[in-house]
């Protein structure tokens, strides 16, 4: 990885994509993980390629606090491999069947084991869905051997190394999965029995948590240290931490607004499984008894015509909810960027005022 002051936001993500995948394609990785199933299920989402957004907050941060960032690179592609196999367990929770435009993972290998190894349709679903739970139960783990490498390859700070593995074993995991258990929750719950401040909550235990991470275990690393209350890992977790709740709250708008082609995977999903968003906080705020009624009367219906999920999109948008969760999301990234004065200038500074302004302006 090699960054100068002329380097743009996007040239830095493409190489420090290539990098990251570089690093997990490493023979000593893909002979660990079969039998061919279960491998090819592993690599499945990295094959499609992310944006690399949270192993590029974590090396910029790193590079931002005076590190050198290609100590940092196994925590990079340890971050990238843990947010993998959330995904392949959201995907089966959400009942996704498109990711990045392709087939999920349990999908994947439900159409697999239908067509290939003359499995009946139950059948075929339950190996789909053993393979998806296996597939991240391995990214799990492997994400946790990575973060030894620092250590054992890189020659990072012991203490610094156990606390970052302990942080996200413990810390991470517990808060990451009560939020998808409240995003579950919410869905069934009465509109009217949340409010902003509990649907902000959900959001960030979803995805603000691991991008805070990104951001404290990249300054860690960087300076060597497993002094959590250290001013500059402090500041760039909070920076971190904001910018993951404005991610969160920009995805949400695609999932009403997007183009499918850009997000490979439905618009209108969100509205079928009736995720509590701010945007349907808000519209339903201003909406007349008659507008609620319908909102209300379609969001949650897995049967939705697409009629049906057009209509609410409208209304959600007349309706002022899409608006007023862009400015919140844009109001976050002002306060994330905040915690960046007391940062040193430098072009990884640089690189992550473009990363924070990305995450509320990228279409995919």
């Amino acid at each position: 990885m090699l960054f100068d002051a002329g380097t743009s936001f996007d040239d830095a993500l493409r190489i420090i994509k290539k990098s990251v995948y570089e690093y997990l394609r490493m023979p000593e990785y893909g002979s660990r993980y079969s039998p061919a199933d279960i491998n090819t299920a592993v690599y499945s989402y990295m094959s499609m390629g992310g944006k690399s957004l949270r192993p590029a907050v974590l090396l910029f941060s790193c590079g931002a606090v005076g590190g050198d960032i290609h100590r940092a690179l196994p925590a990079a592609a340890a971050v990238e491999v843990y947010h993998t196999w959330t995904l392949v367990h959201d995907d089966i929770i959400d009942r996704d069947g498109m990711r990045r435009g392709d087939p999920t993972v349990h999908e994947r290998f439900r159409s697999r084991a239908l067509e290939d190894y003359g499995y009946d349709d139950a059948e075929a679903r339950h190996y789909g869905l053993s393979v998806g739970i296996l597939a991240g139960d391995l990214q799990q783990g492997w994400s946790t051997s990575l973060l030894c490498e620092l250590y054992h390859k890189q020659g990072v700070n012991p203490a610094a190394v156990l606390h970052i593995i302990r942080d996200l074993a413990s810390n991470v995991q517990s808060t990451l999965i009560e939020g998808e258990m409240l995003d579950i929750i919410y869905s069934k719950q009465p509109v009217a029995s949340l409010n902003e401040n509990l649907i902000i909550d959900m959001l960030w235990k979803k995805t603000g948590v691991l991008y805070e991470f990104a951001g404290r275990a990249g300054a860690m690393i960087g300076l060597g240290t497993e002094d959590v209350s250290h001013g500059l890992v402090q500041a760039l977790s909070a920076f971190a931490s904001q910018c993951g709740t404005a991610f969160q709250l920009q995805d949400d708008i695609l999932g009403v607004v997007g183009d499918e082609q850009l997000l490979g995977k439905p618009v209108g999903s969100d509205i079928r499984e009736g995720k509590r968003t701010t945007i349907v906080h808000y519209a339903l705020e201003q909406a007349t008894a008659a507008q609620k009624a319908e909102l209300l009367g379609i969001l949650g219906n897995e049967e939705a015509s697409e009629k049906e999920i057009g209509r609410v999109a409208d209304l959600l948008r007349d309706l002022g909810g899409v608006q007023r969760t862009q400015r919140l999301a844009k109001s976050y990234i002002e306060k994330a960027l905040g915690h960046l004065e007391g940062i040193p200038e430098s072009m990884y500074k640089n690189l992550l005022c473009a990363w924070a302004d990305f995450m509320i302006s990228r279409q995919f």
